[in-house]
């Protein structure tokens, strides 16, 4: 390796980082030993010393040789933080060609091209804070091996801090709980559904209808920091002021391939082939429209929370069910089920495997169903054809007239 290489750059800074106490983790993928999945680098308290421990995590296919049938421990090695840590980190570092450095200063990514040019995105940030001792970056407390509850996200992400869920030592806010827990309920189930998505190459995911963008930071974390994939992300909404606040989160927090677009999701063109499209509480018809450019697009997968039901409350015209439509709130009940199940007959007219399921606790909001597609079907076969049949049908009852399809 040549002096200041982005290699020896990003194992340098992830050095100082460790040392500085600001290391949240460095996620080393795509590694050129085909035996070794990815490697995730933390501080540990071992004894009395602070060390870098490197959790190594091997191929299915290597722990069912090694294992006998049974899946391998993951191996951890422990490197002491002291002089030797750079040339150490560089050794290490050299056999993979991705590696996601996240501290409490910001991220940044090192990426090795498939023609061999390395780059280091995002740095900027963190070399800031550690040239600046007047004014340090947040120091994160280093726990020892006991095992700790098993969350995705533990509030000490720094994305959650620049989008007020927590505070400076990562305690989430009173009253930001449920919203935490509605995150990391559905990156539970984003991670229930990775292996319907490509397992190589750039991750194409849009959030549509995104808002405030909760989502789109934590699963665009979720997949580059947690599970070291590249990954192509785009939040679109038509309020301008939260895309250039997200924007210019997304800049400060140093996430190069999350972007967010001020458009109409009806008008918008991704560009490219969309593996994921993700929705929270997108008001009323607007969950459908996220549905249907979904399934225009052919994702693989969609996952969707609706919000408000009022459409179909104003336009049922149904008369057997006129002993339940007089009451107006057993109608809503009714008009909600009947609209999120109208919705999961649109997605397997499209050629999909849907499921209703709970997202978060009733009690913490009434706006706790997760609507699930996956993409398995010809939209031509049978099977489609029979469902957008009965999909009609269902729009005529309720409605007294077609469907509108637009």
């Amino acid at each position: 390796m040549t002096p200041d290489t982005p290699l020896l750059q990003v194992s340098s800074l992830l050095a100082d980082a460790a040392r500085a106490g600001i290391l949240q983790k460095a996620i080393l993928s795509k590694a050129s030993d085909p035996s070794v999945s990815k490697v995730t680098l933390t501080l540990r308290r071992i004894g009395r010393d602070v060390m870098l421990q490197a959790e190594a995590l091997r191929t299915a296919e290597v722990a069912e040789v090694a294992g006998k049938g049974k899946p391998l421990q993951a191996s951890h090695r422990n490197i002491p933080v002291d002089g030797q840590l750079e040339k150490t980190l560089a050794e290490l570092c050299q056999g993979f060609s991705q590696i996601n450095l996240i501290t409490t200063a910001g991220s940044c990514e090192y990426r090795v091209s498939k023609k061999g040019k390395s780059t280091l995105l995002g740095s900027a940030p963190i070399r800031t804070a550690l040239s600046t001792p007047s004014d340090p970056p947040m120091l994160l407390p280093i726990g020892g091996n006991d095992k700790q509850k098993n969350r995705i996200l533990d509030g000490s992400e720094l994305f959650l801090r620049r989008l007020g869920i927590s505070d400076e030592r990562g305690r989430i806010h009173d009253k930001k709980q449920a919203k935490f827990r509605q995150i990391n309920r559905f990156l539970e189930l984003i991670r229930d559904i990775e292996g319907h998505l490509p397992k190589d190459g750039t991750l194409n995911i849009c959030d549509l209808c995104c808002g405030k963008s909760y989502l789109s930071f934590a699963v665009y974390h979720y997949f580059t920091a947690i599970k070291g994939r590249d990954v192509r992300m785009v939040g679109v909404d038509m309020k301008a002021a939260v895309i250039d606040d997200c924007n210019a989160i997304a800049q400060g927090l140093g996430m190069t391939g999350l972007s967010f677009v001020c458009a109409d999701v009806t008008k918008y063109d991704f560009g490219a082939p969309v593996h994921m499209v993700i929705s929270l509480h997108a008001c009323d018809i607007a969950t459908d429209i996220v549905i249907d450019k979904a399934i225009a697009w052919g994702v693989g997968v969609i996952l969707s929370t609706p919000c408000c039901h009022h459409d179909l409350n104003k336009r049922l015209n149904c008369q057997p069910l006129d002993f339940v439509g007089r009451h107006s709130m057993l109608r809503q009940k009714l008009c909600d089920a009947a609209t999120d199940a109208l919705r999961l007959l649109r997605m397997e007219a499209g050629g999909y495997d849907v499921c209703a399921m709970e997202l978060i606790d009733p009690e913490e909001t009434p706006k706790n169903v997760m609507l699930r597609g996956i993409k398995r079907y010809d939209p031509a076969s049978a099977r489609c054809k029979r469902a957008q049949a009965e999909y009609e049908s269902a729009c005529a009852f309720l409605l007294g007239q077609a469907p509108r399809l637009e």
